[in-house]
């Protein structure tokens, strides 16, 4: 059998004309003319779309609200993450800061002649890797020698009459101090002049 057969086997289909009855449905109420009648099914209308809009300004509003809380929930969270690695990493840097004290203060008695010397320029060395580890993590140390004493910065141990700096000044620095960031890690350990 093929495609022609079987659309001509089909039966016909026949097309009725059928009679519109009214039901009296949208019809104008006894009295009232049917451009009375359209007048008011547009004003229901009217009132129907205003209802709705102010149902979509409100849910527009409820969205925009939840949208912006959600916004700044996000911005804390990643403020909260952001504080959380900080104090961890400064807690670890912060130990490393006295490697590099005791690093500076074997430095400082350092032998100048014989093995000594070479076995000190390797240990200068490492001390300056450190510094540069320390400085890539976004360590810094506080230049404050000379500086208006700053209990923020400064830990003071002690006051002493200084002439070569003015009083309430730094004279003489005994720990650097660090910074994290704009934080600090570590105040400086300081003698202020009197």
């Amino acid at each position: 059998m093929t495609k022609r057969k079987k659309i001509e086997e089909q039966p016909e289909i026949e097309i009725v004309e059928a009679e519109v009855i009214e039901t009296g449905e949208g019809a104008a109420p006894e009295g009232e003319t049917p451009e009375q009648a359209a007048l008011d099914e547009i004003r229901m209308l009217q009132n129907e779309l205003a209802e709705t809009q102010a149902k979509a300004n409100e849910y527009l509003d409820g969205w925009q609200r939840a949208r912006a809380e959600f916004a700044n929930y996000k911005k804390r969270i990643e403020r909260d993450q952001g504080e959380t690695y900080q104090r961890a990493a400064g807690s670890i840097l912060k130990r490393q800061l006295e490697v590099v004290d005791d690093l500076a203060l074997a430095l400082k008695n350092r032998p100048t002649a014989g093995d000594g010397a070479a076995w000190s320029s390797g240990i200068e060395l490492i001390y300056s890797k450190l510094l540069k580890v320390l400085e890539s993590e976004g360590v810094k140390q506080m230049d404050i020698e000379g500086q208006p004493f700053d209990p923020n910065l400064h830990e003071a141990i002690s006051l002493e009459p200084s002439d070569a700096v003015p009083s309430g000044h730094v004279s003489e620095v005994l720990k650097p101090g660090y910074l994290l960031g704009d934080k600090v890690l570590r105040p400086a350990l300081v003698r202020v002049a009197q």
